[in-house]
């Protein structure tokens, strides 16, 4: 088996493709700051050493003649270096930039990854619209960056990509210490980020448990990429879940939910589709009925309690008994 966590770049393959990675994004960087940027800019950037920037500025010039200008310790590109590929509409541009500014505002550390692919977006938007990606990823460029989290995302993405069976241990003790870890056999379906917990998911058939289940992937330990290849599930199937689900949990047994929002709020409420499954009914009193059928109450419970005094759990009666017994030790602790 492959230990995800074992350098992938000690191949001669391994490296080349590592080099030319290195290299595309350099030339991004470049591009979106046609003013030039210090070597300094760039190493921060790209999370690399200023030796390692300026051999790569200079590789560029050499190995792929790619025209590269320096000024009083400004680097950038020579004029018609790169051309987009890409073109969008303008309906189009701004669908890009708010998913790219969606993206921005889930991630909490610094991704590679993510900043190559926003790079790649913002050369082939408008001028306005990707001036503001390349000023995003500047920002993003200062958070801190988690190198065994992007070798798991890496390594889980192989995993999927080649429809290869992964083993880990998993730690279930974040919500009860007495759960420890289990040791888990899954096949990659899908990796989901979730906005509202900052994370990314890992969705799959757990062979230990029969089932498919969902795993947060910083709970994630000792992965490892087995030789073992799995037929992909039908097209379809993990998205149909996914619907069932208030954000990323889709493993759980369908639970009809039926809440009361008082008159103060329904009209915000009504304003937003918050779950496809979902019906509401205004009553006499100007308060709002709203039901919907999801997986499990884990998720939605939080958006319950989010809204405070403004709704009321009708049913069923073990979440209202469970919402009311959290308000209460909430209520305990400002008296």
């Amino acid at each position: 088996m492959d230990r995800w966590d074992e350098p992938g770049g000690d191949t001669l393959a391994g490296r080349k493709r590592d080099r030319v990675a290195r290299f595309y994004r350099v030339t991004r960087y470049l591009a979106a700051h046609p003013e030039g940027v210090p070597v300094d800019d760039l190493a921060r950037f790209l999370r690399m050493s200023r030796r390692s920037v300026y051999r790569d500025l200079h590789a560029l010039e050499e190995e792929l003649a790619i025209p590269v200008w320096s000024d009083q310790g400004r680097w950038g590109l020579g004029k018609d270096a790169l051309l987009p590929v890409l073109r969008f509409t303008e309906a189009e541009a701004m669908a890009v930039f708010l998913a790219a500014r969606l993206m921005a505002k889930y991630a909490d550390t610094y991704d590679p990854a993510l900043a190559a692919a926003f790079q790649k977006l913002g050369e082939a938007l408008p001028k306005v619209l990707g001036s503001h990606v390349h000023r995003t990823l500047d920002v993003m460029a200062r958070r801190p960056s988690d190198p065994e989290d992007a070798r798991r995302v890496r390594a889980l993405t192989r995993a999927w990509a080649e429809r290869r069976v992964v083993e880990f241990t998993y730690d279930t003790s974040t919500y009860d210490p007495r759960r420890g870890t289990r040791p888990a056999r899954v096949r990659p379906y899908l990796i989901e980020p979730s906005a509202e917990n900052h994370a990314l998911y890992l969705i799959g058939l757990d062979e230990t448990r029969g089932a498919v289940r969902t795993f947060k992937l910083e709970r994630i330990r000792g992965l490892a990429i087995t030789p073992t290849v799995f037929e992909a599930p039908p097209d379809g199937v993990i998205e149909e879940a996914l619907e069932r689900a208030w954000g990323i949990i889709a493993d759980q047994g369908d639970v009809e939910v039926t809440l009361r929002f008082a008159p103060s709020v329904a009209a915000r409420v009504a304003e937003t589709t918050w779950h496809p499954s979902q019906a509401t009914e205004r009553e006499a009193d100007g308060s709002l009925l709203w039901r919907a059928t999801v997986s499990g109450t884990i998720e939605i419970r939080a958006w319950i309690l989010s809204w405070g005094p403004g709704v009321e759990v009708v049913g069923p009666p073990d979440l209202r008994a469970e919402v009311a017994g959290l308000l209460a030790v909430a209520a305990g602790r400002y008296r």
